[in-house]
Parts: C-alpha cells; structure tokens; sequence
C-alpha cells in the first residue's frame, strides 16, 4: 500500500512527463529546461548514444531543432521505483509523430521510444536529473 507522499510524488513524475512533452511540442524551451535540475544530463531517443550534460547544453540542443519541424508526443506506462531519499528511477513510453509545418504529407510514420528517468525532488520539486530516451520502432 502506498502512502500519500508516495502517490503525491508518483502524481508528480506522471504531470512533469507529461509537461515535458508538452513544452517539447509548444517549442518552450525555456520553460522546458526547468524541469532539469543544473547539471541533468539527456539522451535523446534519436541519439541515445549522445549526453546533453547542463541546463545550458539542453536548451541549446532543443534550439537547433528547424523551426519548421512540428511534434507531436503522447506518452504513457509511466512507472515509478523508489531508489532512496529524494530519488525515483521512472519508466516510460512515449509515440511521436513529427511533420513539417506547411507540407501537406510530410508527417513521417510514428517513433516508439522508451525514457528511463532519474527524478530527484530539489527545492521541494521534482526535476528530472537524467533523462536517457530510446527509440523502440
């Protein structure tokens, strides 16, 4: 049985996985490296091999992407291991479809991917401190 600190804190990586894949797909990327703690690290699903080490690095790389490039993700089965004090090991899936803004036709068949995350509560919120994401399909 959990207790509601345990369901509060589960709430919270469901809403902050959420969240990322809405400021992904709404291109606010600002807001969106704020749910990284300073030194996080990301490994993008398309370059799983690759870290993003820092707040800075992230939003860089999330900068680079074509402005005329739009997504879409949905993401679901998250979840949530304790690993000690302040720290969850999170599961997830995620389903992107992607396309280019103006061309009728261009949207690419759907990405399945995988995000295994270390979520760590740091000022009294929960912020990713690594996110490392694969692709499935």
């Amino acid at each position: 049985m959990h207790t509601i600190e345990d369901l509060r804190a589960r709430q919270a990586c469901a809403e902050l996985i959420a969240l990322y894949a809405l400021l992904n797909d709404e291109r606010r990327y600002e807001e969106l490296v704020d749910l990284f703690t300073e030194d996080a690290t990301l490994f993008r699903p398309s370059s799983p091999d690759q870290p993003i080490q820092g707040r800075a690095a992230i939003l860089e790389a999330f900068r680079k992407r074509p402005e005329s490039v739009v997504t879409f993700h949905v993401t679901s089965d998250v979840l949530v291991e304790p690993a000690g004090e302040g720290v969850l090991r999170v599961r997830s899936k995620m389903l992107m479809f992607a396309a280019t803004r103006g061309e009728a036709g261009s949207a690419k068949a759907p990405a399945a991917g995988t995000f295994e995350d270390t979520i760590v509560l740091t000022q009294g919120a929960w912020k990713f401190a690594q996110r490392r994401g694969a692709l499935v399909i």
